[in-house]
């Protein structure tokens, strides 16, 4: 699906807003057209309405402030060992094959449906993620032929790095998403 088109946009909006054109499109349908073709024509606003029920549904089960900051200050705190075994055993749950990798750019290597990821972890608690990290990253699935890349923290990351992970595909993972990654294993509770 295109990220610009109505149906992309309205999955990252609110709930009420597909509500609402589903609902209107029950009260066009019953202003005019005739009674025999009412039935008809509030089909339309069906795929709005299932639209609404998708983000409500998301909505109720995506975490709570509260718990993704509480989540990230458990990460924060710690080691390198705990928190790559966290992490292998989050990418398993998502049905990753997971390799430990002994390299300075990346730390796993995740193996699904044939393709081959790298991922790297080891500057999770950095303040701010740079540049060099995610071009070293590169050079590393080029030269061990991944399909693409993965690099995972809890700091900021800087604008030419998020370019420079936007043109290369890396996909980076921080704060929210990060904490609904790994709080299932810190918790011990199935995924949201």
């Amino acid at each position: 699906m295109a990220e610009k088109s109505l149906f992309a946009v309205l999955l990252r909006s609110s709930w009420w807003i597909s509500l609402s054109l589903a609902l209107a499109f029950a009260l066009v349908s019953k202003a005019l057209l005739p009674p025999e073709y009412f039935f008809f024509g509030a089909m339309g606003g069906l795929p709005f309405l299932a639209i609404a029920m998708i983000r409500l549904w998301r909505q109720l089960r995506a975490p709570s402030t509260a718990h993704v900051e509480a989540t990230l200050a458990q990460i924060n705190a710690m080691p390198w060992r705990e928190f790559s075994a966290a992490l292998a055993q989050a990418m398993v749950r998502d049905g990753f094959e997971v390799r430990r990798l002994d390299l300075a750019s990346a730390d796993f290597e995740l193996i699904k449906g044939g393709r081959t990821l790298l991922l790297s972890g080891k500057r999770w608690k950095a303040a701010r993620l740079g540049l060099e990290v995610l071009q070293s990253l590169e050079v590393a699935r080029n030269t061990r032929d991944a399909s693409s890349c993965i690099c995972v923290t809890i700091g900021e990351v800087t604008d030419k790095a998020r370019s420079f992970a936007a043109e290369h595909q890396i996909r980076v993972i921080q704060g929210t998403e990060l904490a609904q990654l790994l709080r299932p294993v810190l918790t011990g509770k199935p995924a949201a």
